[in-house]
């Protein structure tokens, strides 16, 4: 068994597809597409994913990705990242310090919770 081995990848992967509804009235939920892809140094850990909750009118409210490149900073000092992973919380882009999935799905539900909760969905 290889010990460098991330367990928990089985278990993203397996996700890939799932879309499921997290309040009782059906007006949020989350989304999952995840996929393998060859390790490159934009996705090291050779996987592709987006994790999205999305509001009432469809909409993101949170979503965890690597779908593009991410920029730092503002103005002339700005800088772009070679990694993809970053996160979305509303209009705000941030840079994602993915280590494996299961801290992935962790960081993705706990942001969850706290969009949901000021939303007003979770108390």
């Amino acid at each position: 068994m290889n010990a460098d081995r991330d367990h928990s990848l089985d278990s993203l992967l397996a996700l890939d597809g799932t879309v499921m509804f997290v309040d009782a009235g059906g007006n949020y939920s989350v989304k999952f597409v995840v996929k393998r892809s060859a390790a490159t140094a934009e996705r090291p850990h050779g996987l592709s994913y987006s994790l999205t909750l999305h509001g009432r009118d469809g909409e993101r409210i949170v979503g965890f990705d690597n779908a593009h490149m991410v920029s730092e900073g503002s103005g002339p000092g700005k800088r772009r990242r070679a990694e993809f992973d970053h996160k979305h919380v509303g209009s705000r882009v941030r840079v994602y310090a993915y280590s494996d999935a299961a801290a992935l799905l962790g960081d993705f539900w706990e942001a969850v919770d706290a969009a949901l909760q000021k939303e007003g969905v979770l108390k």
